[in-house]
């Protein structure tokens, strides 16, 4: 059996508060605003001639760097917040806590056994899901597809366990209890991904599910870390299964 370091079963709960989780959702949102205006400036111009918004905004290789240079403000907001607040480590601060190799494995293995089943879930629900969902606006070529596929399983799992296990979660456990702040918790998760679902409350419902496992794995292990492992392998899961269905992204229309 793998171990965690004895820190993590220290009682002592993660320093994060819910004014650290204002700053860090207002930090966000500017980044977002300022990267995305930036990006779309430098395309503008770049390409000499009119370029809709809409064509913008659901083009991968805008969004992606986009989304990227804004995560990358956002991290370095949370890492340098949490020492100057709370006069701790980053890591310590947020429960990091590196598991071990052979948990760590079980976390990746995990992550993508979860996939598997919320693919079937979402086929029984699939009567209750639109045909065609705005996420899928962004799958328009291979590059497209590598692009996401490249952000969603590297960088997106790492940004959104930060924040949604590292430092919404324990600052709603100290406020209002366990179960409460993994129900909170997980709702805010599939919400921030609504609009990519069509706010259809199907694949909503299946991403609170999933957003519950991995508060769970928090909660159990006390690891954000942990969260990460388990967060990419179900990411590459569902990329993997959507290379092989568009026979490595060079059919792109089965997907629409």
């Amino acid at each position: 059996m793998g171990s965690y370091p004895e820190v993590i079963f220290n009682p002592e709960r993660a320093v994060v508060d819910l004014k650290d989780v204002v700053m860090v959702l207002l930090v966000a949102f500017f980044s977002i605003v300022l990267c995305t205006s930036i990006a779309f400036a430098i395309v503008t111009v770049a390409s000499r001639q009119h370029t809709s918004i809409q064509g913008l905004t659901t083009n991968a290789l805008v969004t992606v760097p986009a989304q990227f240079a804004a995560y990358v403000l956002t991290v370095g907001f949370m890492v340098w917040l949490i020492p100057q607040r709370h006069d701790v480590f980053f890591a310590r601060g947020i429960f990091w806590n590196l598991p071990d190799q052979q948990i760590a494995l079980t976390a990746l293995a995990g992550g993508a056994v979860m996939a598997l089943l919320s693919e079937i879930s979402s086929g029984l629900l699939q009567r209750w899901t639109p045909k065609n969902l705005p996420i899928e606006e962004f799958f328009k070529n291979a590059a497209s597809g590598y692009a996401l596929a490249l952000f969603g399983v590297f960088v997106a799992p790492f940004v959104e366990e930060l924040f949604f296990r590292g430092f919404l979660y324990p600052a709603l456990e100290r406020w209002i209890g366990v179960v409460a702040g993994l129900v909170v918790t997980s709702a805010a998760f599939a919400l921030l991904h609504g609009g990519q679902l069509g706010e259809a409350w199907a694949p909503m419902l299946v991403l609170f599910l999933v957003s519950a496992v991995l508060t769970a794995v928090r909660i159990r292990t006390r690891s954000v870390a942990t969260c990460v492992l388990v967060h990419m392998g179900y990411n590459a899961t569902l990329f993997s299964i959507m290379f092989i269905y568009t026979e490595g992204f060079r059919h792109m229309e089965k997907l629409h």
